[in-house]
């Protein structure tokens, strides 16, 4: 994902900064824009309802864990992408927020954020067709207004959001 420098949105800028600090794991700069290369790996044998798999990511924070039809759809044990995408989502969402809570002189004392991912029929085939974010945050000296509105700029700018074509939905409680 290119990310230019000029004009960039605080999550672009954010990007940036740690794209840069980190160019030696991965990162290029190519005239003043950034480039973050990773990846995520998966293996498969057999059918699809009696095969098995393993996902992989460059960190190792995922080495060969399994995944299958019975994972995804039957609640077996093992992970699934869905799990895997509401991870991601989770995770991109809350680090933006902090960004941005930054950027208004805010510093979260905790956040907690679930992604819900809904996988559906949809013709011949499945879909995503929504992710639902919800959120509990305690944040001193937030109101409950800003709060909702850098929350909202998270969600419509954290690159997971921009990634999915799907209806992404918030929930977002301020914890007192």
């Amino acid at each position: 994902m290119l990310v230019p420098v000029a004009g960039a949105g605080a999550i672009g800028k954010y990007f940036y900064r740690v794209l840069l600090a980190n160019a030696a794991n991965g990162a290029t700069t190519t005239r003043g824009e950034i480039k973050m290369n990773t990846f995520g790996a998966a293996v498969w044998e057999g059918g699809i309802k009696d095969g098995k798999g393993a996902i992989s990511t460059k960190s190792g924070a995922l080495d060969k864990y399994p995944y299958g039809f019975a994972s995804r759809f039957e609640g077996k044990p093992g992970t699934n992408p869905e799990e895997l995408i509401g991870a991601a989502h989770a995770g991109c969402f809350t680090m933006a927020l902090s960004l941005i809570l930054g950027e208004a002189q805010l510093t979260a004392e905790h956040m907690e954020t679930k992604a819900e991912v809904t996988l559906d029929k949809v013709g011949d085939g499945f879909a995503i067709t929504a992710v639902h974010l919800t959120l509990t945050a305690k944040i001193p000296g937030a109101d409950q207004a800003k709060f909702q509105e850098l929350a909202a700029k998270a969600k419509a700018g954290c690159p997971v959001s921009k990634l999915l074509n799907t209806k992404i939905t918030l929930d977002a409680t301020l914890a007192a």
